[in-house]
Parts: C-alpha cells; structure tokens; sequence
C-alpha cells in the first residue's frame, strides 16, 4: 500500500511537472512570435516629421520612434491611396491585383475574394487582427475588411472627402453651413480644382462603419483619430496574451482636416501642423500601451504614409521636403515616403537607410516573421525587409522599384471600370529612369541620380546612354512579367 502511495504521489509530481513544462514552452512560442502594429497616415509627405526635417512640426514621439528602430530615406508607397493600399495589403504591384484606381463610395468593385491578405495570412497564423481607419478597397460588404482578414474593424470606407460637402460638389442657395465652410476653407488655401463640378448626388452622406454596420452618417472628423486610437488600444489590452495585428490606417492628414479641440492651435504650422501632432501624440499612446503591458520587446511597430502631400490643396497639403511633386505623380514627391520600423532588442536602433524599400515589402515580412506561409498560387512581389533591418548597414533584397500610374475608364455598355496601369518608370540604386520624360518641353526618356539631385532637376540621359538602355530593358522585361499575371478585379455579386 504505501509504495503504490509513493507511486501514485510520483505520478502527480510528474503530471504537474509536464504541465508546467508545458505552460513554460507554449509561453516561449508566444515570446517568440511577434505582434504587429501597422500606423499608415493619409497623404502625409515626407517632410511632414522631425525626424524627415519638418522645421515647424513636432513630432517627439515619432521622432523617439525612428531613434530607437530603423528610419528609411527610400521607402515607395503608390501615387494614389487606393492603389497603395492594395499593395500593401497584397505586397504586390497594382496592376498585378487590377487595384490601380481609388474607388469611389457605391462601387461594384473591390479586392478579389482570391486575394490574401496581411490579415488573412495572420489570421491563419493564428493571430487576432484588427484594423481601424480607412480602408478605401471597396465598399460593398463582400470587400469590407471583416470579410478580408480582420476580427473586427471601425473606420471609413473611402477618403473622409467623400461626402456631401466636397468643394466640387455644386452650389446651391441651400447650401448648409459645413458645406459652405468646407468650399471656404478649400477656397482660402489655394485650392486647385474649382474647374470641376461634382452633381450633388454624386457623394452620398459618408458612412463610419463597425465590422459590417453603419453606425453613424458623417460622422464628427474632429474626433477619428481619437476614436481610432481608443480603439486600437482596446484591442491590444483585450489580446495582451496572445499575437495579434493591429492595422491603424488613419483618416489624416487628407483633406478636409480635423484635430481634437486638445489639438487646436498646438503648431506653428497651423492647422495641418495640428493634425500632425495629434497624429504623433496617438502615436506615443499606442506605444506607451506596449511598454505598460510589457509588450514591448516583442511587437514590430511599423509607421508609414500611403502616398506624397495632395499639393493642390496649398497650405492645407503636407510637405514633400526636398523632393519634387506630390501625390499623383510619379516624381519622388508622389511616391516616396516616411517610414519608421522599431523593434527593441531586434532592430538595432538609430539607424539610418538610404536602401531601397516598399510597402510591398511589408506582407512578406510580416509573414516571415510570424512563420506564415505565402500563398503559393500567387506571385507575390514584395521581399522579406528582414535581412535589411535586423542588422547594422544591412542590405536590402529589393533591388528595383517600378514606378507605376493608374488610368481608368469605364465601359459604355455596362460601366464597369477597366484598370490601364502605364509603367513610367524604374529605380535601380541611384539612378531613376522615366521611360518618357514628364517634363512637357522634353522628348525622350529622362534619367536622375537621385543621389546627387534628390529634386529630379538635371537629366542626364544624354550623358549616360548604357545606363538608360540597360533600364528601359530591364524595366520591360519586369513589366511583361508582371501582365503576363494578373489577377482579377472583384466585382459585386450579382
């Protein structure tokens, strides 16, 4: 009796050892596999922080971001949000996904339900995911981001200038007080598009969404950022104990602009310098949650723009600092932006990169780290960043960038959108190649280091001829391999 006592008392010791073994190892794993969170402004340029040479905003705790992570001075986004948003989200080029246009609100069209995104490679990772801001990939409830790869979602659809008050929208002696203070503020800045004229119906009241319900018509702007920040920290204290993806894509800095009363009158730069700081300060919260949670050592923080600064919208536009041209184009000023990845203890921080990199890049990372598998029945064109953050000088394996611009039409018969990506062009370290010069005055093809003249002032195409032939080869070449595989638009079920 008293050694099958012992024996029994042996076998509990045992059982109870094996369980915490097993508690230690299962928290090991979890140590071991990151979060993420993924802060994207809208139209912000790339002179619009500190630590990018913004003399008049103050940005600390980005700034404090990039000092303790890994900052990029060459970083590619789209020339355009709904373009640069599909790439991101796919980590391939537009015209590979047929997303190279910004849909408008009542589309028929969307993200392809075969797509894969961030969200759905995590989700099966086993990761929470959640996004909050803007999604601007569709708006029929077959192409909403719970339908895509999200747990949960609160945001706009579309740009927050897509609503009854657009300054294109016509007159009328009715005209309310937001509407007649929006044309004026638009009017006051030097706002370039009074040439046009939207028909009142064309923008119906701007809906905020909750994972697939209306829940408010033009919702108070002064108070998204914040929403979007309390949400976001929601989520990250509600899946403290497990990985999770946080996708932040804020409604600001694109126009009209609106900061929190707490915000009015912080920056010298006035009312887009507000909207900044209020972008940083949400910034900071999301980080001082990570330290408060003890998440810091393990969560991936990367902050980011879609695009360059909408110019046409004069003092109410962001800043492209040195580089030339803003949103919409394919100059640096369009497409090149912002980016900030930390990491303690995995990045080293205080480092500086001139490397080339995309947000294309950002899916593959992210599934690399997580030990996610890509999908194998899609090209994917975005490079794990991995090898070029996780070390000091590290190099980058994205060796090019194809500067892409959207066109679309629509067909008479059904007005279905028909996408006509046109390639303009093809960076290869330091030297830019447009195919056919921008510059009306200018024949020919157009050639910039951009090492020496960032501004894309002289064109040196005559001086370098092996230099233009061997890019415009090579950019043809990725080009055809590209359209050799597209993938479908999604269009609305019938």
């Amino acid at each position: 009796m008293l050694n099958f006592r012992r024996l029994m008392i042996r076998i509990q010791h045992l059982f109870i050892t094996c369980v915490v073994l097993l508690v230690c190892f299962a928290s090991a794993v979890a140590q071991e596999t990151p979060n993420f969170i993924l802060i994207m402004t809208d139209d912000q340029g790339y002179g619009d922080l500190g630590s990018y040479g913004s003399p008049h905003i103050r940005t600390p705790r980005i700034d404090r971001m990039a000092a303790e992570g890994i900052r990029f001075t060459d970083f590619y986004a789209q020339p355009f949000c709904g373009p640069s948003r599909a790439a991101l989200m796919t980590g391939s080029y537009p015209p590979r996904n047929s997303l190279m246009f910004n849909h408008v609100p009542r589309a028929k069209t969307g993200i392809h339900a075969d797509e894969v995104t961030i969200g759905e490679l995590l989700q099966q990772a086993g990761y929470a995911t959640a996004m909050f801001g803007k999604w601007h990939l569709g708006d029929a409830q077959e192409f909403l981001p719970v339908n895509n790869g999200f747990d949960q979602y609160l945001g706009l659809l579309y740009s927050n200038d897509m609503w009854p008050y657009h300054p294109k929208v016509k007159r009328t002696p009715h005209d309310g007080p937001v509407k007649r203070e929006i044309r004026r503020r638009a009017e006051y800045t030097g706002y370039q598009g009074q040439g046009q004229i939207y028909p009142l119906d064309w923008f119906p009241d701007l809906p905020l969404v909750r994972n697939l319900d209306v829940i408010e018509l033009n919702p108070d702007q002064t108070q998204l950022t914040r929403r979007y920040t309390e949400g976001a920290l929601e989520f990250i204290e509600s899946n403290r104990d497990r990985p999770f993806f946080l996708y932040l894509a804020h409604s600001m800095p694109h126009v009209p602009l609106f900061r929190s009363k707490e915000f009015v009158g912080v920056s010298q730069r006035g009312l887009y310098g507000d909207v900044i700081e209020e972008l940083d300060a949400s910034t900071g919260r999301i980080l001082d949650k990570l330290q408060e949670l003890g998440l810091d050592d393990n969560t991936l923080v990367v902050f980011t723009s879609d695009n360059g600064p909408w110019l046409h919208y004069g003092i109410d536009a962001g800043s492209a600092g040195p580089l030339r041209d803003g949103k919409g184009t394919v100059w640096e000023g369009g497409l090149r932006v912002p980016a900030i990845m930390r990491w303690p203890g995995k990045i080293p921080a205080g480092q500086v990169t001139s490397e080339i990199a995309s947000n294309i890049d950002i899916l593959p990372t992210f599934a690399a780290l997580a030990g996610a598998e890509l999908p194998s029945e899609h090209v994917i064109d975005g490079k794990d960043l991995w090898p070029l953050i996780s070390v000091r000088d590290g190099k980058s394996p994205r060796k090019t960038f194809l500067y892409y611009e959207g066109q679309i039409f629509y067909r008479a018969e059904d007005g279905a959108p028909v996408n006509e990506p046109i390639l303009r062009g093809i960076r290869e370290g330091n030297w830019k190649l447009f195919l056919e010069s921008p510059e009306e005055d200018v024949d020919g093809p157009a050639l910039y280091d951009l090492y020496a003249d960032v501004g894309e002032v002289h064109n040196v195409a005559d001086k370098h001829s092996d230099v233009v032939e061997r890019l415009a080869n090579l950019a043809h070449s990725s080009d055809r391999a590209i359209m050799s595989q597209v993938r479908p638009l999604g269009r609305v079920s019938e």
